[in-house]
């Protein structure tokens, strides 16, 4: 039943009649196999190879608004400009195939630009997360060696220290940067493609981009490392690609087994407005968000930073039809105070992921949102380029729980700690595999052989499939929490709490939270005869990791914390330390 209560004739057919009629020969989802990496590996056969064809069909909505950003509007005309007159650049600047470009800014135009730029050129986007402080920074260069980096102006103050240390960098392009430029390796972009406004102006170059190959690295974003490392996930075309179709097919076969007729794509369908309220450093907001609106025209409306009741005057001002990203995001629009104060009906699609959701949360989207027929949430990892999984519609208002179906390119395995099978409803780690696995880590063979064996990603998610073969997350086999869909992996916080001369002992846990899911937490014991205030602890991590890893409260221990025999702390003991009064 919907969760209204009222009366459905769903399912108007199974999931095996949904998945025959939506791949058969000849459809947009008809599957293939390919050999990838040496594996025999189900795909989508008839994907556009290479985001270069994604690139291009954007030219097809050249008169429609691509991007909003604050006072900004972009037509698609525009940012194909700007793109191709950077691409253009970078092949200058000796830019080769293969070459990593960094990319470090927030969410703004420019990015956008740099990411098609570097695709073009065949080159590697690296996308920095924002947030990093300059030693993670630092660390993320070192790892992948770019000889160019596109950064913001505050970014590139982060950068400073690290500029002699990298030594593959040749020229950093910073953008919206007032002040006067000293330094040779650096020039402001807007001398390369003018101010956003501009954009529309530039001349429309012909430019040719590199040949490319479906399973040619494309992408580098970063995922924690349990060692406190950050690790490179090397994307492809095809990992892209894929995981646009398993987003897409989600959604078709839930229209099918409501006894709809999903929409054929093409420039001919009205444009629909999202919300781009996460970082676009990441696969979900790159992948999942930014890419798919080129392929379909939509348009997408920027957030300087995140504030509920801003993003409530955009959807107002904006007309925007679909927002999402992770839980957290979606309880704040619901739970805001102001919220009856603006028009929100154009909102019909609410969907995250990323994070632990609530199934209370399904009811308050319904409350909130009247219009939403698609509320949805999946799973997914930066290994599996962002959507792995989906479960829209009604299968999400009957299962809320369930992180819903693999597509039929995807196949999943429940194991024991012998990677032996699990029989259906029991709990074990998560094997995935499919076309959207990346082949590795860049620069990690030994990350890579740990996490990736024979075309499965051994994810140390603790899940369990139903008879029906939802997924269920129950756990994380991983010492990790997830912060408002950020990843917090604990021994990196505890090595940082370690570094403090007065920490003898330090355990870092989630703290339950309603909208962010989780907040680190530490427990530490002081060595004998130190001292140390919970604000300095606080403020020791902050000077050495970033704002959101930094735990929010911090409980001193008389004693040794509790370990197992093999000296493991018991973290699952210590958990109850901020529970329930502090929770």
């Amino acid at each position: 039943m919907p969760a209204d209560g009222a009366a459905t004739k769903y399912p108007a057919m199974s999931i095996e009649q949904a998945h025959a009629l939506l791949t058969q020969p000849g459809s947009m989802f008809e599957i293939g196999e390919a050999d990838i990496n040496g594996v025999q590996t189900k795909i989508w056969k008839n994907a556009p190879p290479t985001l270069a064809q994604i690139f291009a069909i954007g030219r097809f909505y050249a008169d429609r608004e691509f991007i909003i950003y604050e006072d900004e509007r972009v037509t698609f005309d525009a940012h194909h400009r700007a793109a191709t007159a950077f691409a253009q650049r970078l092949r200058e600047e000796g830019v080769k195939p293969g070459d990593r470009v960094a990319i470090n800014m927030r969410n703004l135009p420019e990015f956008s630009v740099a990411f098609w730029a570097t695709v073009l050129v065949g080159a590697i986007a690296t996308q920095l997360n924002a947030w990093w402080t300059p030693t993670e920074i630092e660390h993320g260069l070192a790892v992948a060696d770019p000889v160019v980096a596109v950064v913001d102006s505050q970014r590139l103050q982060r950068m400073t220290d690290s500029m002699d240390r990298c030594r593959s960098l040749r020229r950093i392009f910073v953008s919206r940067n007032s002040e006067e430029i000293a330094d040779p390796l650096v020039v402001k972009l807007e001398t390369v493609i003018g101010a956003v406004d501009a954009w529309k102006d530039l001349p429309t170059i012909d430019f040719e981009p590199h040949a490319m190959a479906p399973d040619d690295d494309v992408a580098i974003f970063y995922t924690s490392g349990t060692t406190g490392l950050s690790k490179g996930a090397v994307l492809s075309h095809r990992n892209i690609i894929s995981n646009m179709l398993n987003l897409g097919f989600g959604q078709a076969r839930t229209l099918l087994r409501r006894g709809e007729t999903p929409p054929t794509p093409g420039p001919h369908n009205p444009q629909r407005v999202g919300m781009m309220a996460i970082p676009l450093f990441h696969a979900t907001g790159c992948c999942a968000g930014l890419i798919p609106s080129v392929l379909a025209g939509n348009k997408l409306v920027f957030i300087h930073k995140w504030d509920a009741g801003h993003a409530l005057e955009l959807i107002q001002r904006e007309k925007i039809n679909q927002t999402g990203g992770v839980p957290t995001l979606a309880w704040q629009l619901v739970e805001h105070p102001r919220a009856a104060e603006f028009d929100l009906s154009s909102i019909d699609n609410v969907s995250y992921g990323g994070a632990p959701s609530s199934p209370e949360l399904v009811k308050r989207i319904k409350e909130q949102f009247p219009r939403v027929t698609m509320p949805g949430q999946g799973w997914g990892m930066t290994e599996t380029a962002a959507t792995a999984t989906s479960n829209f519609g009604e299968d999400y208002l009957n299962k809320p729980a369930s992180a819903g179906l693999a597509p039929p390119t995807g196949a999943m395995r429940i194991v024991d700690e012998s990677g032996r099978d699990l029989p259906i409803g029991e709990v074990g780690e998560l094997w995935y595999k499919g076309p959207v696995v990346v082949r590795g880590y860049w620069n990690n063979p030994k990350a890579t052989a740990e996490t990736f064996a024979d075309g499965w990603l051994k994810t140390g998610d603790l899940a369990r499939l139903d008879d029906e073969g939802f997924l269920y997350i129950v756990d994380r086999a991983k010492d990790m929490l997830i912060r408002g869909g950020e990843n917090i992996y604990c021994t990196e916080v505890e090595n940082a709490l370690y570094e403090h001369p007065a920490v003898m002992d330090a355990a870092v846990v989630g703290i339950p939270h309603q909208t962010l899911g989780e907040e680190p937490g530490a427990i530490v014991m002081l060595k004998p005869g130190a001292q140390a205030t919970e604000e300095e602890l606080r403020h020791h991590v902050a000077q050495r990791l970033a704002a959101f890893k930094v735990p929010v409260k911090v409980k001193f221990w008389s004693e040794t914390l509790p370990r197992n025999p093999a000296g493991k702390i018991l973290k699952r003991e210590l958990r109850s330390v901020f529970q329930p009064a502090d929770a």
